[in-house]
């Protein structure tokens, strides 16, 4: 071992000992954690990252050792690791039959890429562009010029120990992309980074996620899931199949708001499961009547509570995003419950449409 590496070594060791994480009581996101600062300011750290010669072992990119809270890090979407255990595979059907079966002038996928990136709508996708090569697409905001509107919808993560970035919000969305032709492993796309846990032990790290709400561990009947058992990757096949996450997501707009809760949908779908009232022994989630209605009686639901009613985890329905009125005040033939109700044949198909569309080909 030459003495870079042992030096480097060394200050790994060290930070994986050391280091602590202060977070205030009201704070939004952790501060970066003292041992990987102080590793990514050695000059050992550094010097051996210049030469190539420095050994992290399970880590899978040294530039997410360093990252920093606000960072839009830029990731291989193979390298993310869990922090829920299952995915809503609805949510998920609708974006491959949007990018797939679309109707869209531009495919779906450089959209949902580029707001992914911090760089708003596709502007201009070449006949034969692939998410797999950037410059063969363009986005509204170039890089470099991110505004404030245009990073909010950003997917976030959050740096673990070793480095590993740990993906708080997106699954469904890299999902998506990971199980494209033109997806896969391999795909890049930036992240912004809520903190930098990395000097924390994995026993203190899972108990500051816990208590940031960073991490969703229950599985798709509400019972504890040990963090040991979350999915180390992403993909469908590593994940359980949640039909109240589903739900939720087509209830958007409709009975609420998406906001900046990390996994906002899966409190909703446990109050679904649980405290509703609603009956959901008739939902047919391959017929869109069916999935219409039920989306309906949960969403008239979800507006009927009272705002400061708790929905789960002391989460009120206000701040869920409840909406105060049905379909934002809306008739049923118009809004986002009319545009959710338009089927596969129709110019411009509901996400249900495409959802099932998609699901009609896995058969």
């Amino acid at each position: 071992m030459n003495l870079a590496r042992q030096a480097a070594s060394a200050v790994l060791a060290a930070a994986a000992l050391a280091g602590a994480v202060s977070v205030g009581a009201g704070d939004a996101a952790a501060q970066p954690s003292t041992a990987g600062a102080s590793l990514c300011n050695s000059a050992a750290f550094t010097g051996s990252l210049s030469t190539g010669s420095l050994a992290l072992g399970s880590l899978a990119d040294p530039a997410y050792l360093c990252a920093q809270p606000g960072d839009l890090l830029d990731v291989r979407i193979g390298d993310v690791h869990a922090t829920q255990p299952s995915l809503g595979y609805d949510e998920v059907y609708y974006k491959l039959g949007r990018y797939t079966l679309g109707k869209d002038a531009i495919n779906k996928k450089f959209d949902d890429w580029c707001e992914a990136n911090g760089q708003s709508k596709a502007a201009t996708a070449a006949p034969n562009a692939t998410l797999s090569d950037p410059a063969s697409f363009t986005c509204e905001v170039p890089l470099g010029q991110e505004t404030a509107e245009s990073i909010a919808p950003m997917k976030t993560v959050v740096i673990g120990p070793g480095g590993r970035p740990y993906l708080t919000d997106g699954h469904h969305t890299l999902t998506s992309f990971y199980e494209l032709a033109d997806g896969g492993p391999d795909l890049h796309v930036r992240l912004r980074v809520l903190g930098n846990l990395s000097g924390l032990s994995p026993k203190d790290f899972w108990a500051e996620m816990k208590q940031n709400k960073w991490v969703w561990d229950r599985d798709v009947d509400g019972n504890p899931v040990a963090v040991e058992k979350l999915p180390d990757g992403i993909g469908l096949t590593n994940f359980a199949d949640d039909r109240y996450r589903s739900l939720m997501y087509f209830a958007r707009d409709i009975g609420f708001t998406a906001g900046t809760i990390p996994f906002q949908e899966f409190y909703w779908g446990s109050w679904v499961r649980g405290a509703s009232g609603v009956d959901l022994d008739t939902w047919n989630r391959n017929d869109l009547s069916s999935y219409l209605d039920t989306v309906k009686r949960v969403t008239t639901a979800q507006t009927a509570l009272p705002a400061d009613s708790v929905v789960e985890a002391g989460f009120t329905a206000r701040e869920l995003g409840a909406l105060p009125q049905w379909n934002d005040g809306k008739a049923e033939g118009k809004g986002e419950f009319a545009k959710l109700s338009k089927p596969y044949s129709d110019e411009k198909p509901g996400k249900l449409a495409y959802a099932l569309e998609y699901k009609r080909g896995l058969n």
